[in-house]
């Protein structure tokens, strides 16, 4: 039975993919596959690989400008240029298949024609000429969907990160993760070496046949509604978690967001490449507790979690009174 929900909630509260299925977290690799939809007590969430919602042109905007001022958010490595070019392809047709009456891509002779009418962008360009296109097929890419994108090269019996377009990323970077193995990304993440866990993710991941779509979610908290948390933002939004600690409550349910990430693993046909997808979701506190179920579950799992885990998600400033004020406010 689920809990009465305040009524009316946002689409994004609805379409929110709440994360927490107990009132303890773990890591793990917590892999499904994808398309699956899934019911939660606002709405649901997780029908398609692509979401276009109410933030779509807004999101736009802000990677437009995190790239303007950070080019190195788009790096690519030139034996990855098929791959990308294969992801654009992929998802374009996704994105097509899904809004067929406002987005549509089409050959015309030995060209593509890409409409969106969303963005009011008709894109005419050539398979595998980079020039063709504004950013290249990843720039574009990322100009169409919401997600941050990550390309896995395979080989040396090992995944190796060769290729990403990043301006959303949660406390890492893009620019010293590219050209690393998969292991080695990891590697500061506290628990999951020593429990195996990015072991089996790379191995299963290693096994995707052509085709094979998985999706997995993870989760962190931000203050305020701010996507690019890179490090190299830092300075910027990293003083924010000491800050918000000793904020009134009102203040404070307003300001601390659940961050949570929808990933999805595919398996390229053309390539061979694993496309790893990273949408981020946000709700405030004030907005996750007008759904009951969540706000009591969260602040159980705030309590609960490990001091190690806490440390690592940046939450040790502020998870207590966080999990006080969706426990007993």
């Amino acid at each position: 039975m689920t809990s009465t929900v305040l009524s009316p909630l946002s689409p994004r509260i609805t379409g929110f993919p709440f994360p927490f299925r107990t009132d303890t977290y773990r890591y793990s690799t917590n892999v499904e596959p994808a398309r699956a939809p899934v019911v939660t007590e606002a709405g649901g969430w997780g029908g398609a690989i692509l979401d276009v919602d109410d933030e779509y042109a807004d999101e736009l905007a802000q990677r437009e400008r995190v790239l303007t001022a950070d080019p190195s958010r788009l790096t690519v490595l030139p034996h990855m240029r098929p791959a990308c070019w294969d992801a654009l392809r992929t998802l374009l047709r996704e994105l097509a298949d899904l809004y067929p009456d406002r987005m549509e891509l089409r050959r015309d002779g030995d060209h593509f024609v890409w409409r969106n009418d969303l963005l009011g962008v008709e894109q005419r360009f050539r398979d595998g000429d980079d020039d063709s296109l504004p950013g290249g097929p990843l720039g574009f890419l990322g100009s169409q969907i919401q997600d941050d994108i990550v390309l896995l090269d395979q080989r040396d019996g090992s995944l190796w990160a060769d290729a990403g377009l990043v301006t959303f990323a949660a406390d890492w970077s893009l620019r010293f993760d590219v050209g690393m193995r998969f292991l080695e990304v990891h590697g500061p993440v506290p628990r999951v070496h020593e429990e195996g866990v990015i072991a089996r993710a790379e191995r299963f991941l290693m096994r995707l046949e052509p085709g094979q779509e998985y999706r997995r979610t993870n989760w962190t908290m931000s203050v305020d509604r701010r996507l690019d948390q890179s490090t190299e933002t830092y300075p910027e939004w990293g003083r924010d978690r000491r800050l918000v600690a000793e904020a009134p409550a009102d203040e404070l349910a307003n300001r601390l967001h659940l961050r949570v990430e929808v990933q999805h693993l595919i398996r390229l046909g053309a390539s061979g490449a694993v496309l790893f997808l990273i949408r981020t979701y946000m709700v405030s506190l004030a907005e996750l507790a007008q759904v009951p179920a969540w706000r009591t579950r969260f602040g159980r799992v705030l309590a609960e979690l490990p001091d190690d885990m806490a440390e690592y998600k940046g939450l040790t400033r502020f998870r207590g009174a966080a999990a006080d004020w969706l426990l007993t406010s």
